[in-house]
């Protein structure tokens, strides 16, 4: 089993243990440490970049308990360093973040989310309906989140067992093993390119203003 640092922690750099490094049908080599800052690729997000010393992470990807870190070159087990790179974590727990209070939008508005996408260029949350409700505008769904990033709710992470839930404030909480801000406030300004019906679901696509 790894241990996932980043549950409960931000940092970018901590020291770790290769426990084994096992060759991949594709030619590169699987990774697992004892602890790790990486997150895998799921949950709608995609897998955080970075360095193992200095050797470049590929791909990282849950297999079972463990996670699995695509190099290109085999590593020797023991101690090392591991590197996340900070702006590529920042873009993706500031989507994941954005994403989460889309959904929690859209159920005042009486939709329920049950499937998100959180990948840069490509933001997207869908939506049954809980109730009869009638499709949100774009605007009533921001004003909602805005009010919220205005409050700087802090985030707020617990975890049970194997359940953790994130939310900010007295929102609340979604079961989640993404990455997250801080706080509302490192958002930035959300923007909701398209709500529409499709199939008897609500979708709502967003990005994230520079």
């Amino acid at each position: 089993m790894t241990e996932r640092l980043y549950y409960t922690r931000d940092d970018t750099q901590a020291p770790a243990c290769v426990l084994r490094c096992m060759p991949e049908a594709d030619g590169r080599y699987a990774v697992e440490l004892d602890r790790t800052l990486f997150h895998p690729q799921g949950g709608g997000q995609p897998a955080d970049a970075g360095w193992i010393d200095e050797t470049p992470v590929e791909g990282v990807v849950a297999r079972g308990d463990s996670v699995a870190h695509i190099v290109s070159q085999p590593l020797p087990l023991g101690p090392v360093t591991l590197r996340v790179d900070a702006s590529v974590r920042q873009q993706h727990a500031r989507l994941h973040s954005a994403g989460h209070l889309i959904g929690l939008a859209g159920e005042r508005c009486g939709w329920q989310p049950v499937k998100a996408h959180h990948w840069p260029g490509e933001g997207r949350i869908t939506f049954v309906p809980a109730a009869q409700s009638a499709l949100p505008e774009a605007q009533a769904l921001l004003a909602i989140i805005s009010a919220w990033q205005l409050a700087d709710l802090p985030r707020k992470v617990s975890v049970e067992g194997e359940l953790r839930r994130v939310g900010f404030g007295d929102l609340p909480a979604y079961p989640c093993g993404g990455t997250h801000v801080a706080r509302l406030s490192d958002i930035g300004e959300v923007k909701i390119s398209d709500v529409k019906m499709k199939k008897r679901q609500m979708l709502v696509h967003y990005t994230l203003l520079p």
